[in-house]
């Protein structure tokens, strides 16, 4: 993990999960708890400088969740260098859109369940500089 949160951060992160989407509200019904693979997920982690929809720890997985908005190309870039970034911490990151959880569910679900069964051992971070 890059840099510890900034009480700021961690502020926007508490909001996001007050108010967070429906799409974000029915994958999150399905992660917490242990209830995928007994693994723990946390929903609007702080990863300084972004937030991540849900995040695995013990998998370094990210899960995002991505709007109409994303689809846009200066949002797209973004996505792509947010993307780029995390996977240089050792974070793997895992997108889907609005539409696919709130229309194909047990597939987003059975997709992460892939991912963390491929991996099985966690994957280390990176050496620091």
């Amino acid at each position: 993990m890059p840099n510890r949160p900034t009480p700021q951060q961690r502020q926007f992160a508490r909001q996001l999960r007050a108010n967070q989407t429906d799409c974000e509200l029915i994958l999150w019904q399905r992660l917490r708890a242990r209830q995928l693979a007994n693994l723990k997920f946390r929903r609007q982690f702080p990863c300084p400088p972004y937030v991540l929809d849900f995040y695995c720890p013990e998998r370094r997985l990210a899960i995002e969740l991505d709007g109409g908005q994303h689809y846009e190309a200066a949002a797209y870039h973004h996505d792509q260098r947010r993307t780029h970034f995390l996977r240089q911490q050792g974070i793997e990151v895992l997108r889907f859109s609005n539409l696919q959880v709130l229309e194909q569910l047990n597939d987003v679900l059975e997709h992460i369940l892939r991912q963390v069964q491929s991996a099985a051992t966690p994957t280390p971070p990176p050496p620091a500089a």
